[in-house]
C-alpha cells in the first residue's frame, strides 16, 4: 500500500470504499435483526469481516483477569524499547506475553531500515495528528499531513488540510 501508493488510490477512485461496503452491510444486518422470526446467523455476517474479534477481545480480558487466555497475543503496547528507532512512550502493535500484570512486547528481530524508516515516519504522524486533535490549529493539521507517508507532498497537503478543516468545521473548536 504505502510503496504503490498511485495505483492504490487510482483503484480505490473506482469502486466504493470498505467504509462504505461495511455502513451498507451494517444498515442490512440492523434491519435483519429487527425481524423477531430470525433465528439463524445471517450469511452477510461472514462478509462483513471482523467475526474474530469478540473471541479475541474475549482471550485477552481472559489472560489479562488470569483466567487462562492464551499467554501470547498480539496487542497494542507501549513500545518501550522493543523497537529501539522509536520513542519508548510510541504505542506498537506487537505480539506480547500478556497476563494479570499487563502486556509485556515479546523481542522483534531487528527490522530492515525501510521498513524501520516507513514505521518511524507513520509514528511521526501519528504523534503529530494526535498534537493537532488535542491543541488545534491549521499548521499543526498541515504538518501532521505532510508528514504522512502517503501525502508528503506540500501542495497537495495544503490543499487536504483546507478541505479537512472545512468539512470538520463544526467538530472543531478552534476551527
Amino acid at each position: 500500500y504505502f510503496y504503490a501508493h498511485d495505483e492504490v488510490v487510482r483503484e480505490l477512485g473506482t469502486k466504493p470504499s470498505r467504509a462504505a461496503e461495511v455502513a451498507a452491510m451494517e444498515k442490512e444486518l440492523l434491519a435483519m435483526y429487527g425481524d423477531p422470526a430470525l433465528d439463524t446467523k445471517p450469511e452477510l455476517l461472514a462478509k462483513r469481516g471482523g467475526a474474530f474479534y469478540s473471541e479475541a477481545a474475549v482471550d485477552l480480558a481472559a489472560s489479562l483477569l488470569g483466567g487462562g487466555g492464551s499467554p501470547v497475543q498480539v496487542v497494542n503496547t507501549y513500545n518501550n524499547g522493543t523497537l529501539p528507532f522509536l520513542p519508548d512512550d510510541a504505542v506498537i502493535e506487537v505480539q506480547a506475553r500478556v497476563d494479570h500484570g499487563g502486556a509485556t512486547p515479546l523481542a522483534v528481530p531487528a527490522l530492515d531500515p525501510l521498513y524501520a524508516g516507513l514505521i518511524a515516519n507513520v509514528t511521526a504522524y501519528e504523534d503529530l495528528a494526535l498534537e493537532a486533535a488535542l491543541r488545534g490549529g491549521r499548521d499543526r493539521v498541515f504538518k501532521a499531513l505532510l508528514a504522512h507517508p502517503l501525502i508528503g507532498q506540500y501542495d497537495y497537503a495544503e490543499g487536504l488540510t483546507d478541505r479537512l478543516i472545512a468539512h470538520n468545521r463544526e467538530h472543531l473548536a478552534w476551527a
